[in-house]
């Protein structure tokens, strides 16, 4: 990305801007959290992370219901039984400054109705750089341990667990119902002497403690885990069938004297000044512990502020994590490659020649786009942190974790002679087609459309994501080859293929890879999956902007697909009620909605979507689970000033309960809960003859 200053940037800019660091976060997500083989490093995705928030906080309307920040880890592996946790094991939000400490302080404050002068204790303790593991124990025995997965379902590995000395298999004195959460890690003397052994065997070595650790924790035998000298820090709960103790240090405590391993370097601060004493501390002790930790983690002591303050969608607001600063190094950059995405985005990455940061060997860093690379915009003008790079240059290469993905510097020196600008190609290297930049885009695209082989597959890969299709036995590379050998080029040729395999095609069984077996296997999963839930078949779709969150939502909206579908021809001309209908959903913005429309009305389109759709039967959006809520399913305005609970504490409480909250009033806004200093909201509401509730009432209405 060009970066150009967020105060600057257009609403188009931001929308362009915001799917592209959506794409390459999702990326990230699933290379670290799913396949323990991370791209990106710590450093650079907490930036890119920083820039989606701060943009999404200037452009509140493009913000995408599956936003980035919504987003916890990855889809479970299919290797192993899955299970779904008790309590959602969350992320942490990420301060980088004292400035971000500060703000955090100040934002727990205000939450809380605490001056800036009363009594605020946090605990602080080194954030370890390994896997999360959760552990349940039921009257003191373990009877599962579970990776955090998406934070919402994780991989059970307790055959695993159990191999790790640090893990308990019974406590005494514990809570009947116990769920502890801890990070598994190696400790650097164990990952260099496996290095040494796993060289001497295979000729082949782990990058770093990190990657170590979650490779052996998620191995399928688990003698081979037993083999591998992992740890376990525990630093918390989730499910509790009573509290552990009134603070989070005490809860702490509590646990080593259960028998599990906590970090002795867990203690309480009473101020902002005090955190960051304990911050340099522990920094400055980093690199003699003999682990890897990657900063600090703040959270609040007393837990029934804790529980007050609760979740956002995947953070607590009560707890932080204080990153240390990146780590940098220098290379020559070999070349340049153009990849092309799903959605036709040429996106250049840099070949490097291998280097060590820290331990770890990269070869490659992302380049962003063609504004970044030459340093200057379409029209000549100096771009900030454009970098003028060019093939042959010594460049600077910025880590924080696990691997090296952005060129931070160039050392203008040391550029060999005749060295040349690199020319950003205009046209696709996959299909030939012009790659086209649209004014105020910053990236170029494909115009090849469902010609472009690139496109095709990427949208036929994400067709059969786990979170889409998940058809069992058709993963990337069986798609590859699929489309290669002319068997698939677009999602309803899958739901054809047994047909077409038993009417004389060449049999899947006699192909290399494959027998009958896992033919069958194929052919029994590609069936199952006729029968989709209406969100997952949305998102399959593969629509610019419309992640996983927001087909959710909008199958929520709209029930059934064929309203969905009726809706979104209503609203083609961008005008009119199905199309206000669609703006007025919480979380659906104009870029969002011009998405949808634009692709449920394109000819060609719509016709691979209507033959995908005649070869399934469409499960309708269930309704929430929230039958006794008084406000379940009705749509809800805040607006004035709440007195008894903040804006967000409110928001919080009626999302639990089944509602929707909007930020503007309609004909269709069900309650509008009405503050002093409501304004014209309330005016509103009033004259549409609307429910208008003072906070009183709506305190009462809801049970609070």
């Amino acid at each position: 990305m060009a970066e150009k200053p967020i105060a600057a940037l257009t609403e188009d800019e931001a929308s362009e801007e915001l799917a592209v660091l959506a794409r390459e976060l999702a990326r990230a997500d699933q290379v670290y959290h799913g396949d323990d083989a991370p791209e990106l490093s710590d450093a650079e995705y907490d930036r890119l992370k920083r820039r989606n928030a701060a943009i999404e906080a200037r452009f509140p309307a493009l913000r995408h219901p599956d936003s980035p920040s919504d987003r916890i880890g990855t889809a479970p592996s299919e290797g192993f039984s899955k299970v779904r946790h008790a309590v959602r094991m969350m992320s942490l939000s990420n301060a980088f400054t004292a400035d971000d400490l500060l703000d955090f302080d100040k934002g727990v404050r205000r939450y809380l109705g605490l001056g800036a002068d009363d009594a605020l204790a946090y605990t602080v303790e080194p954030k370890i750089d390994g896997l999360s593991l959760s552990l349940r124990y039921e009257s003191g025995r373990l009877i599962r341990a579970a990776t955090r997965g998406d934070g919402t379902v994780g991989e059970d590995v307790t055959a695993n667990a159990l191999t790790i000395d640090d893990i308990p298999t019974r406590i005494e004195g514990a809570p009947d119902l116990l769920e502890i959460r801890g990070e598994v890690y190696m400790s650097h003397a164990d990952f260099q002497a496996l290095n040494r052994r796993e060289a001497e065997k295979a000729g082949r070595t782990f990058a770093n403690p990190r990657n170590a650790a979650a490779g052996s924790l998620r191995q399928l035998d688990p003698e081979v885990t037993r083999g591998r000298p992992l740890k376990y820090f525990a630093y918390g709960w989730g499910a509790v069938s009573e509290r552990l103790a009134d603070t989070q240090k005490h809860a702490i405590e509590r646990l080593a004297q259960l028998g599990f391993r906590t970090n002795p370097l867990t203690s309480v601060a009473e101020d902002v000044d005090e955190m960051l004493r304990l911050y340099e501390q522990i920094e400055k002790r980093r690199a003699t512990l003999g682990y890897d930790i990657d900063g600090v983690v703040y959270k609040v002591d007393a837990l029934d502020l804790q529980e007050r303050l609760g979740f956002r969608s995947t953070t607590p607001r009560w707890a932080i994590a204080h990153k240390f600063p990146a780590e940098l190094a220098w290379t020559w950059l070999d070349g340049i490659d153009i990849q092309v995405g799903r959605t036709g985005a040429l996106s250049p990455v840099a070949r490097l020649r291998p280097v060590t940061v820290g331990g770890v060997v990269v070869s490659n860093a992302t380049l962003h786009n063609e504004d970044y690379i030459a340093g200057r915009d379409a029209k000549g003008d100096p771009i900030r942190d454009g970098k003028d790079i060019r093939v042959g240059d010594w460049v600077q290469v910025y880590r924080a974790g696990d691997v090296i993905p952005k060129i931070a510097d160039v050392d203008l020196e040391r550029r060999p002679k005749g060295t040349q600008s690199f020319d950003f190609p205009r046209a696709c290297p996959q299909c030939g087609s012009d790659a086209i930049r649209e004014p105020g885009d910053s990236v170029r695209r494909c115009s090849g459309g469902l010609i472009c082989p690139a496109q095709a597959v990427e949208r036929l890969k994400h067709f059969v994501s786990r979170a889409a299709f998940d058809i069992d036995g058709l993963g990337a590379k069986q798609v590859e080859q699929f489309y290669t050998d002319g068997w698939i080029s677009e999602p309803a040729d899958i739901f054809t293929l047994e047909e077409r395999f038993s009417s004389g095609m060449q049999q899947l069984k006699n192909r290399e890879g494959w027998g009958e077996k896992s033919a069958e296997n194929l052919f029994r999963s590609i069936r199952e999956r006729r029968r989709i839930p209406l969100g997952r078949l949305i998102f399959a779709l593969g629509m610019r902007h419309v992640g996983e969150q927001a087909s959710l939502l909008l199958a929520r909206s709209y029930g059934s697909w064929r309203a969905f579908e009726s809706a979104m021809v209503d609203a083609a001309p961008m005008e009119g009620p199905a199309w206000d209908a669609l703006l007025s959903i919480d979380g659906v913005g104009p870029v969002l909605a011009r998405s949808l429309v634009s692709t449920m009305n394109q000819d060609a389109e719509r016709a691979s979507i209507d033959r995908l759709v005649a070869m399934l039967e469409v499960e309708d959006a269930a309704a929430p689970d929230v039958a006794a809520s008084p406000v379940a399913n009705k749509t809800i305005v805040f607006t004035g000033t709440l007195e008894r609970m903040t804006r967000a504490e409110a928001k919080a409480r009626a999302e639990a309960l089944g509602a929707k909250v909007s930020g503007s009033v309609s004909a269709k806004t069900d309650i509008v809960v009405a503050g002093p200093g409501a304004g014209s909201k309330e005016k509103k509401a009033r004259d549409l003859g609307l429910e208008v509730l003072d906070e009183d009432g709506w305190l009462e209405l809801v049970g609070r």
